[in-house]
């Protein structure tokens, strides 16, 4: 995985991407970044007069409220769907406008060294996509592992996907996943 708006990256380089992107309209495509203010400068640049189709969904990282002036940057990308990836979860964000955002994806960080996420974090989130109407995916606790915590935030599974766009989801096979993963 790399960001696409990272500053090395020319606008001729973003320009082939997207090309490429519209042209397979087959495909959906998450372009997640965190230069947020760089993804609304080339997206309104690249749809002046319309929005970025429906297969191309556009979103950020904000990992706590520090980085949560991102979402405004991406509010105002001529975008169909925006999404935020609020992964990993290192601090609380707080109170968060969710107008203009189809999507939250959560989770916790995984790998050696990763920080624990603070439940009531990931619940203040969830429940702000509730108020607000916004689809909520729990992605994942974190630990050792991206498996080692699980899925399930308050003993449920979230599994919330843009409107249009619902998936079904194997939990069984996520639970077989989960429990050889505590074995290791």
């Amino acid at each position: 995985m790399s960001d696409l708006f990272h500053k090395k990256v020319s606008d001729t380089y973003v320009d082939r991407v997207f090309d490429a992107m519209e042209a397979a309209d087959h495909h959906v495509y998450q372009v997640l970044t965190k230069r947020s203010s760089r993804l609304a400068t080339y997206v309104n640049r690249r749809y002046r007069r319309t929005l970025a189709p429906k297969h191309i969904w556009l979103g950020v990282s904000v990992e706590d409220q520090r980085r949560s002036n991102r979402i405004a940057h991406l509010r105002r990308a001529n975008a169909t769907v925006r999404f935020l990836s609020v992964e990993p979860l290192l601090g609380r964000i707080g109170p968060v406008d969710l107008h203009g955002i189809d999507w939250v994806i959560l989770g916790g960080e995984s790998g050696p060294g990763a920080r624990p996420m603070d439940v009531n974090w990931a619940r203040e989130i969830r429940d702000q996509c509730a108020d607000q109407a916004v689809s909520f995916f729990f992605k994942q606790w974190g630990g050792k592992t991206s498996k080692a915590g699980g899925r399930l935030l308050d003993g449920e599974f979230h599994d919330g996907f843009p409107s249009g766009f619902d998936k079904e989801i194997d939990h069984a096979e996520q639970e077989r996943a989960v429990r050889l993963a505590a074995r290791s």
